[in-house]
């Protein structure tokens, strides 16, 4: 039997996140009510035309150096023709043969790097709801437009066909929205169409270099329905290669409630599209002096963060994966660290204690009432054992809900932590004396009684002893 490889190239969309689309001055903010914010030139109206949006320009120009593909000199607009009713214009002013940005690359933590043929500038389509049957377009009672997204500014990441399991593909598109939250140039959301995802797959027999028919996938809008798309498409493929049957080249729809893809159109040529240069716009041009000043607002990348918080705080792969996953979760860490918190406790206390309870409120990081510094404290706070671990948990639940230092909790609740040894003798001989059958059972020989005995303390003392001290003195009174 043949044993077939599946080979994955990845076409992923990203909305840039500018105030004003990409050639008209119609606001892009989302969630307005249906065609509320177009203009004559997002509605491809009679003798409007394109001026355009600067800053999108310089975003688009920032995700290529990220990715570090080569940025060109000279670039310029196509226009790119079909039809179709969220496209009021008949063509979309799109790239062709001279994108901005090639010959990029995404290294995946702990995978092969994938590598980026090109990232290109267009403007985004209208919107269409289907009624009636869901994403059944053929079956649909009626068709909606939206034109709110029309012309907003839409950035192409294209990858080669590197990747070879649909895992990959998700890990790909994950490090990429990761990127362009990491450079604030678009939020990244795929609930809202932020960041969308098309796949080119096909399969070859294992060994082969030519690849196979290649089929283009459409509609996935999470992470989960790429992974599930491509893993429907791949075995589908596979069975049918399997049976004698040819596949044609093609674009399938991803239709999530039926867990499958679906024939949609027969794949377009270049040449269907009958591209020319977009006469409105000039060819543009990009100097040495104009490109430094945009590689100049490039932060730390998140793949070299992570690298670092490795290799020079001495944080796990896994750990330094979760803080940098999100640059204002690794700024406040760095912050944290800043002030004074040895690394290793303060990604502790930020990955699991502050991220948990901000989960549970559906909070983000920005929203934490608790400041680096103070978290800092907090943690000088057990480190010098005016706290317990224990009631450090209580003094940073306090701290959540009402921003207080954490002295002041510590002090305006009465927390200090009791470390005089004749005060916790004492506590000590009352459990003792209050335990007997505890007593006898660690003389004879169970040795797990002294945890029963250490809780029993700090009971006594209201979490307050120093859990050391005490088993220390524990084991003091019981050999004695």
């Amino acid at each position: 039997m043949t044993e077939f490889e599946t080979v994955i190239g990845l076409e992923v969309h990203c909305e840039l996140s500018t105030k004003t689309k990409i050639f008209c001055g119609c606001s892009t903010k989302f969630g307005a009510a249906p065609n509320s914010q177009v203009c004559p030139v997002c509605l491809g109206l009679p003798g409007t035309l394109p001026v355009m949006n600067a800053e999108a320009l310089e975003r688009a120009i920032l995700v290529g150096l990220a990715v570090g593909c080569t940025i060109r000199r000279r670039f310029k607009f196509d226009r790119k023709h079909y039809y179709y009713p969220d496209l009021p214009k008949n063509f979309q002013i799109s790239q062709y043969d001279l994108p901005l940005a090639h010959d990029g690359r995404v290294d995946l933590a702990g995978a092969h790097p994938v590598r980026v043929k090109r990232v290109h500038l267009e403007e985004d389509a209208g919107k269409l709801v289907h009624e009636g049957a869901g994403q059944q377009i053929a079956t649909g009672t009626a068709a909606l437009v939206d034109y709110n997204r029309s012309g907003m500014p839409l950035l192409e990441i294209v990858s080669e066909p590197d990747l070879r399991e649909p895992a990959e593909a998700v890990a790909y598109v994950k490090s990429l929205q990761t990127l362009v939250r990491y450079l604030h140039v678009s939020d990244g959301n795929m609930e809202e169409g932020s960041l969308r995802c098309d796949a080119n797959i096909s399969v070859r027999p294992k060994g082969a270099d030519e690849l196979g028919a290649k089929i283009e996938i459409k509609n996935m809008n999470s992470f989960k329905s790429i992974e599930h798309a491509l893993t429907f498409e791949a075995r589908r493929q596979r069975d049918a290669l399997a049976r004698g049957e040819t596949l044609a080249q093609e674009t399938r729809l991803w239709d999530d409630t039926a867990g499958e893809t679906r024939s949609m159109r027969s794949k377009e040529a270049a040449h269907d599209y009958r591209y020319f240069p977009e006469p409105d716009l000039l060819v543009f041009t990009m100097d040495d002096a104009r490109l430094a000043v945009i590689r100049g607002r490039l932060p730390e990348l998140p793949w070299t963060k992570r690298l670092r918080y490795v290799q020079t705080l001495g944080l796990t792969d896994y750990d330094a994966g979760v803080l940098t996953s999100d640059r204002t979760v690794a700024e406040y860490f760095e912050a944290t660290i800043a002030a004074g918190a040895p690394p290793k406790t303060a990604c502790n206390w930020v990955s699991t204690e502050l991220l948990g309870a901000l989960h549970g409120r559906k909070l983000g990081i920005g929203d934490s009432r608790v400041a680096p510094r103070q978290l800092a404290a907090l943690i000088a706070l057990i480190d010098k054992a005016t706290i317990s671990g224990k009631i450090a948990k209580t003094v940073f639940a306090e701290m959540l809900v009402s921003g207080a230092d954490p002295d002041a909790v510590v002090k305006a609740k009465g927390l200090v932590q009791i470390t005089d040894e004749d005060a916790l003798v004492t506590s000590v001989r009352d459990v003792l004396a209050a335990n007997p059958q505890s007593v006898a059972d660690f003389k004879a020989g169970k040795s797990q009684t002294i945890g029963f005995l250490v809780g029993q303390v700090m009971k006594a003392t209201g979490g307050k002893a120093n859990p050391q001290a005490v088993n220390k003195i524990l084991k003091e009174e019981l050999t004695r």
